[in-house]
């Protein structure tokens, strides 16, 4: 399959004039589109299925189709991805999210399941999981076998991020918000979501890792915060002195992220540090002018293997960003390319992106 490099430097030429920038050796990557790319999952406004909490026929993905998380299972890509039910004309989080599923055997033509794997029910969650439904999944897998799934809560109050944990990614238990018994639940209502798990590779596949014999994960926006569990359900998050959440990754005017940083896919525990891929908002009167403002681009950041709150090197020019068609229209026209999966996958690395809020892409590079 012919390919094109995907853009790293914010420009006005068409792909694959540009290539990502050599930053830093630490980097993943370089990354490449295929030629003529197109998005790899769109909507389908037949898929339907009763709701267990309506008992109404829902068109569970009528509306969009991104967000992407990924795994490997067997010999399969599995891509479990935000799946929105169009509700009337409501915007952007007035309709209603699930986690449908996918599965490919290259990484690029995926079969949907006709039914969401994940989804709102008459369960100890709905309250935190209904009317809005549960968004924006990462997953990672332990070297026992068990997947770990992180997603957005979004009752239309407070969006809180939760944890469950599947054998079969198909049934799933629900554990709740992660910050939930922490210190009498003191981040219990706060404002949380995309929780990136650091993994690393481990006879050739990637599983949850441990550091200083603790799990670590990457959250949150408009800044990047840090938090550590010891079993992946109950997690503790970095402080400062004061008792007060330490960011560590923020915005930089100046810069392609000068609006908003946010995790992405699950980071990668390498011989330099941890790599962490992350997505960044640009706001173009203090960042950069040639992106516009609200656009969604990727980012890569470097922390010490040791020390996971200690960035080291961090990149100057976004990795990717929105150049084609159905990565700038859609529900958000300003264009993203949102990153949130991330496998290893026959030596080659599949990015599994979401694309304006409203498909899913992919791109790949050389382990």
């Amino acid at each position: 399959m012919k390919k094109t490099l995907v853009v790293a430097i914010v420009g006005f030429c068409s792909i694959g004039l540009f290539g990502q920038t050599e930053e830093g050796d630490w980097m993943l990557g370089p990354f490449y589109r295929a030629e003529n790319a197109q998005p790899i999952l769109q909507k389908d406004s037949t898929s339907t299925f009763i709701d267990p909490i309506s008992q109404e026929t829902a068109r569970w993905e009528s509306m969009a189709t991104f967000n992407p998380a990924a795994i490997v299972k067997g010999d399969s890509i599995y891509v479990l991805y935000r799946a929105e039910e169009k509700l009337g004309e409501k915007e952007i989080g007035g309709h209603r999210s699930r986690i449908g599923m996918a599965a490919s055997a290259n990484g690029f033509a995926f079969t949907k399941r006709p039914r969401p794997v994940f989804y709102p029910s008459q369960d100890n969650q709905k309250i935190h999981e209904w009317p809005g439904g549960v968004e924006d999944p990462r997953i990672v897998e332990t070297e026992e076998g068990l997947y770990v799934l992180t997603y957005t809560q979004w009752n239309r109050k407070v969006p809180k991020l939760a944890v469950a944990t599947s054998r079969d990614l198909v049934n799933w238990q629900k554990h709740g918000p992660v910050f939930q018994h922490y210190r009498d639940g003191m981040y219990h209502n706060a404002e949380t979501k995309s929780g990136a798990i650091v993994t690393q590779i481990k006879d050739g596949r990637l599983v949850a890792a441990k550091i200083n014999g603790k799990y670590w994960m990457y959250y949150g926006v408009p800044h990047v915060w840090l938090a550590s569990s010891n079993n992946l359900i109950e997690w503790e998050p970095v402080e400062n002195y004061e008792g007060k959440l330490a960011p560590v990754l923020s915005p930089r005017p100046g810069y392609f992220d000068s609006w908003l940083v946010e995790a992405g896919p699950p980071p990668l525990l390498t011989d330099k540090g941890i790599v962490v891929l992350y997505n960044a908002g640009n706001s173009q009167n203090i960042g950069v002018k040639a992106l516009g403002n609200r656009v969604y681009t990727g980012g890569q950041a470097l922390f010490d293997s040791n020390e996971p709150w200690k960035l080291i090197d961090r990149v100057k020019e976004p990795f990717i960003q929105p150049e084609l068609p159905f990565e700038k229209s859609g529900q958000y026209k300003d264009g993203t390319t949102f990153l949130e999966g991330l496998v290893l996958f026959k030596e080659t690395w599949y990015l599994y992106y979401g694309t304006a809020d409203s498909m899913v892409g992919v791109v790949t590079a050389k382990e």
